[in-house]
Parts: C-alpha cells; structure tokens; sequence
C-alpha cells in the first residue's frame, strides 16, 4: 500500500457563505513539500448579490499558488501587479518579507450569476528566502506544458513529471500535477518527490486498490510508485517536494521559522506599515486571537 495516511478536510467559512475544505496544515501534517497551506474551494454556484470579495490582507514568509477550474479572480497587489487570474493559469505571489493583496470578483462578472472552483496553496519560503523581496508571477494556460500518459492527460503546473518541466520558477523542488483520468483506466506516478500526497477533485479514484473519497488527501509511501484507477472518470491533483528545512509557525496569514518574525509582522499590519494596495481603501484587520 502507498498510502501512509489520510487527512480528511474540516469546512472554513471565510465569510459571505464562502466555504472552503482545508486540508493542510493538519494535526497529523503540518506540510507536503513545500506547501504548507491547501484549501479547496467550490465548485460553488455564486448568486448575483454573493459577496466573495477578499479585502486586502497582508502575508509574509511564503508563497501564494493560486489555480482555478472555474471562475476568475482579479488579484491586486501592494507592489503594483494586476492581474485576472482565469482557470488553467498558475499564480505565484512571493510575500517574502512582506506582501499585502486583494482577491475580488472581476467587475464583469460582479452582480451576476457565475461559478467558482478552484485551489489556493501556500508554499513555505526556505529559511535562506524567507526575507526575499516581494514578487508576482503569472504563468497562462497555455505556457503549462500537458501531455497525454496512458489516455490520462497531465497538466505540469509546477516541477518536473513524465518528461515535461513547467516554467514556474520555485525556491526548492516542488511538484504540483492536475490530472483527468478516464474511467477503467490506470496511471503509475514513478519518480515521486520526497513528499508526495493526492487529493481527488472530482470522481472515483483508487489508491493501489483503496478508495479514496472526496475532500480526502493520501499521503504517499515515496519509496513506492502507486498505481492510480478511476473507477469513474477522475480529476485530481498530486502535489509535493523537497521536505521543509524545519518546522514553521504560523499565525493567520503569515508564515516563518521565527514566532518573533509573526510579532512583528501582525505589529506592522496593525499600524498599517506593510504597504497598500493601489486604488483599495478596505484591510482586512488582525484577528482578536493572540499570538502565543
């Protein structure tokens, strides 16, 4: 069996009836690889008069990967990048010493009826780049190399998988697959990283004979190559890496190997020191909860 555990999701409402299924970080697994952070969200039918706006809020010690199936998001940030985040795109906003952006419904589709699905994960910055200087990276559908394995069709978002290498530049090695496997057939994942885990989108997926279900993430034996069945037609991800270079802390948005580094940035983010984001009045407050 290549299955070394299960996480099961816990629900989150971030608010407006915006529900999301958080995987990681999780008591069993503070991280995959890099990633630190997994939350799924949708496929949700957003009425006319939702509210799914994310005000600005700021982040620190981390990278945000953003990647939707569904729906479009329009990303602004504090170092001047905007951009319509659209499905099959990868998104890659380096907070490094310190970020703070906006997610909002594009204006053309605000007020209307509309889908949304999609993925948001956090990546940790090695120690040596957790200071880095901000940046945002977009890399469109079309710059993801794909290829077909055995009729399923794999999607290189991130690393390097069955011979293809996508351009998205990481701190440390990292890997994060989309793949649709068609009913009835089958996919051997050899060469798998230190870390590996799968989470099913959509469908019926076996794990070396064992189901996996919905909103369930496998973490992998690495020292095998599991062999994937969908029963049903199956869409999933694979996502994992190098392991972190220790543990991390984390308090609401931010991330570091330094709970004196938290202190100071939920300090800065209180006195409004770590920047704005252009044509935004709104901020998102720091939570009640302390810091401990």
């Amino acid at each position: 069996m290549s299955i070394s555990t299960t996480l099961k999701s816990h629900q989150k409402d971030l608010g407006g009836g915006f529900v999301v299924h958080r995987l990681l970080p999780a008591l069993a697994r503070q991280s995959v690889g890099p990633f630190i952070f997994f939350d799924h969200f949708g496929p949700i039918d957003v009425a006319p008069d939702a509210n799914h706006d994310v005000r600005p809020h700021p982040h620190i010690g981390l990278a945000t990967v953003t990647y939707l199936f569904e729906g479009a998001i329009e990303h602004r940030d504090s170092i001047g990048s905007h951009q319509r985040i659209e499905p099959g795109a990868i998104n890659w906003m380096t907070a490094g010493s310190g970020i703070v952006h906006s997610e909002r419904t594009p204006k053309d589709l605000a007020g209307k009826p509309h889908r949304t699905h999609g993925l948001q994960l956090w990546a940790a910055l090695p120690q040596a780049h957790e200071e880095d200087a901000a940046s945002f990276t977009h890399t469109p559908q079309a710059a993801i190399p794909v290829c077909d394995v055995d009729g399923a069709t794999v999607k290189v978002l991130i690393g390097t998988a069955f011979g293809l290498t996508s351009p998205v530049a990481t701190y440390m090695p990292t890997l994060y697959l989309d793949i649709a496997l068609p009913a009835g057939r089958t996919l051997a994942l050899a060469d798998l990283p230190a870390e590996a885990a799968i989470y099913p989108i959509s469908g019926e997926l076996e794990v070396d004979g064992a189901a996996l279900a919905l909103h369930t993430m496998a973490l992998l034996d690495t020292g095998s190559a599991p062999l994937l069945r969908a029963n049903g037609a199956a869409h999933f991800v694979v996502i994992g890496g190098a392991a972190l270079d220790g543990p991390r802390y984390i308090y609401w948005n931010f991330v570091s190997s330094s709970k004196e580094r938290l202190r100071r940035a939920a300090d800065d983010w209180s006195a409004q020191r770590m920047g704005r984001v252009p044509g935004e009045t709104e901020w998102i407050p720091l939570p009640a909860t302390p810091l401990r």
